[in-house]
């Protein structure tokens, strides 16, 4: 695939080279969530989801090699990578911007991310986040992404660092991340200057914890999808982080 010089590219960056930071639709599944409490400061309590994890326990829930057989685990940010939250040029569509971002939206308090590349499915890029949140924020954050897919299924445009392209298309799908409280999915089509890019977009919610992950496929032959096996995993290590 041919890497351009315009924000299609930004995905692509971010799933072909894996980050690393700790600065610091309408939903497709949706289960019960607990009771939203006010904003908490502290860091993660044995068992509490409600509280923010810290950097170093963002780090021992991230994904690593060896979680997945099926997949090579990488961190470390490339230098072409682009930095920020991309700028929508619609208000109601900023939060999908964001999404695809240093991290899920300007409140995280702290992010880690990592890229993974599937040993199985040649081509299938896939970045992973993991944000702390106070659980309010957590909470908004989910509210704005499923109103943003419903506002946003004719498209909009975004610019990131003197670079700019287009998403159309914006359809929510189906998606059950399990241990979530709350999962929002979408798809879109990436354009600019000629390049194509459908990507797979989902974010999950535990707690005062996001899991953000985003699915392309560098060979361009299928629609790309977040495996499910990525996305569990991920959670069932916040989950054993929580409980200590």
């Amino acid at each position: 695939m041919r890497v351009k010089t315009a924000l299609v590219t930004v995905p692509v960056l971010l799933l072909a080279t894996a980050c690393t930071s700790d600065d610091s639709g309408r939903p497709a599944e949706r289960t019960d969530p607990p009771a939203r409490t006010g904003t908490s400061t502290g860091t993660g309590k044995s068992g509490d989801a409600t509280v923010p994890l810290s950097s170093p326990q963002l780090e021992r829930a991230a994904l690593a090699t060896g979680d997945l057989s099926g997949f090579q685990v990488s961190a470390g940010k490339s230098a072409l990578a682009p930095s920020g939250q991309p700028a929508a040029d619609k208000r109601q569509c900023q939060p999908l911007a964001d999404a695809m971002g240093d991290k899920p939206s300007p409140q995280a308090a702290r992010t880690v991310n990592r890229g993974l590349g599937s040993l199985k499915t040649l081509g299938l890029a896939v970045s992973a986040s993991l944000s702390s949140y106070s659980e309010a924020d957590a909470g908004k954050l989910m509210d704005s992404l499923r109103s943003a897919v419903t506002a946003c299924g004719a498209g909009f445009k975004a610019s990131l660092e003197g670079r700019s392209g287009a998403y159309r298309e914006v359809e929510a799908s189906a998606f059950r991340a399990r241990g979530a409280d709350e999962t929002v999915s979408w798809t879109t089509v990436g354009t600019s200057d000629g390049a194509v890019a459908p990507i797979h977009l989902v974010v999950v919610r535990k707690g005062a914890t996001v899991a953000r992950f985003m699915a392309l496929d560098l060979a361009r032959r299928t629609p790309p999808q977040v495996p499910q096996e990525v996305a569990d995993k991920q959670l069932a290590k916040v989950a054993q982080v929580l409980a200590g």
